[in-house]
């Protein structure tokens, strides 16, 4: 199958996001011949980070005038997608990377700061992309704490101030990269405080630990094991934002949380992948593809990949600062139709080509256990999406209430 994404004639594929979007499909069928073996044994794609950092990647997001790649928050989903298609879970460990730069970079310059939060910002995150492009450094984003439906508030992380910075005590679950990353960046509260903070625990720090083993359905390697922190010190500077300013993104810029879905976009264009290699034959035509019911099949894939691509790409046309409530609603609409589209393939997919699909190594059967882990991925898994859908329109006092799009 050819490389790339699937359509290229929208206003999103510009050159320079082309290039990126080239730079994962060169990469890419490495990364898939090794994804059995790591799913087998769960274990962290660490030779396929090795790559994404020789190759630059680690610094997509950053400022090419401060040694990254330049690119922005449409080319990174275009990215991840291109990535999901031939390794899921090393997409999804790469975006809990690439979204710490992101906040810190496309989406801090929309917020508005004052001057010196706007100073202490570019100083952090000078801070953070040197140690990314110069020593290679991997941060992870874990906030999933089990407390809350949405994810996006409660948190019982508690940083208590000290001289020179913070400490630290709190529960991370699902901390995805929790073995692999040099950097933890926890959101917690400060007591007293309702601002939201984003501090960055070195993984080496005293206190910091990961406890339990991670024995998934799908998604087996991202090493998504849980973090605990007790009493552990975060220097000031790695306070990588204002205070206050994740409160402020996560109402401006709602976009930020669906990420995740992009990896799954990527992973649906596998299994139409790996299915039509068996329609057609890897040997030359087949006699499957002749099969009326299973034509039938095919077309009713395609037509769910195309829904959930289209929807994806009308939203990345969208994104920016202070979306409406209407962009607000496809954005959630979209992340329903690729976390709940992905898995509706993969079983139809298992459907049409039969019992052998579901034998390990098959591809398909780890596309569809991988598939299922989507819709209940947090802070906006199916669930909180549809319920924010089946509100939306018809309260017209939340309707413009900003609270109604984080």
């Amino acid at each position: 199958m050819s490389a790339g994404p699937r359509t290229r004639n929208t206003g999103i594929h510009t050159a320079a996001r082309a290039e990126l979007v080239e730079m994962i499909a060169e990469l890419g069928p490495t990364f898939a011949g090794r994804a059995v073996e790591y799913d087998r044994k769960a274990l962290f794609p660490t030779e396929n980070w090795a790559d994404l950092r020789a190759a630059g990647l680690l610094g997509i997001c950053i400022p090419t005038s401060e040694g990254g790649l330049g690119g922005d928050f449409v080319g990174y989903a275009l990215v991840a997608e291109e990535l999901g298609r031939h390794c899921a879970a090393t997409a999804l460990t790469f975006n809990m990377h690439v979204a710490t730069t992101l906040l810190v970079g496309q989406i801090g310059d929309d917020m508005d700061l004052t001057d010196a939060e706007r100073s202490a910002l570019q100083q952090r995150r000078t801070k953070l992309r040197r140690g990314i492009v110069e020593d290679g450094m991997i941060h992870s984003q874990p906030f999933s704490e089990g407390i809350s439906v949405g994810a996006t508030e409660g948190f019982a992380t508690r940083a208590v101030p000290v001289d020179g910075g913070y400490r630290v005590t709190g529960r991370k679950i699902f901390a995805s990269l929790s073995g692999a990353a040099d950097i933890h960046n926890v959101v917690c509260m400060v007591e007293g405080d309702s601002r939201v903070r984003l501090l960055g625990v070195p993984a080496d720090a005293h206190g910091v630990t990961i406890e339990g083993d991670w024995d998934s359905l799908g998604m087996r390697a991202t090493d998504s094991r849980t973090l605990v922190l007790n009493d552990v010190f975060v220097p000031v500077e790695h306070e990588w934002i204002p205070p206050g300013m994740f409160d402020q993104a996560a109402l401006r810029w709602p976009y930020f949380y669906m990420t995740l879905s992009f990896a799954y976009l990527g992973l649906m264009r596998a299994i139409l992948d790996a299915s039509a290699e068996y329609l057609i034959g890897a040997d030359g035509p087949s006699e499957r593809r002749d099969h009326p019911l299973k034509q039938q099949g095919w077309a009713a894939m395609n037509l769910k990949y195309d829904e959930a691509q289209s929807l994806c790409y009308r939203v990345l046309g969208e994104v920016g600062v202070d979306p409406s409530a209407d962009a607000v609603r496809r954005a959630w609409s979209s992340v329903v139709s690729t976390m709940e589209g992905a898995p509706e393939l993969a079983s139809t997919a298992i459907r049409i080509c039969g019992g052998r699909s579901m034998l390990r190594p098959s591809r398909l059967e780890q596309y569809y256990r991988d598939s299922r882990c989507g819709a209940a991925m947090l802070p906006w898994s199916v669930e909180v999406c549809l319920e924010r859908l089946g509100q939306s329109g018809l309260y017209p006092d939340e309707d413009h209430d900003p609270e109604a799009a984080t």
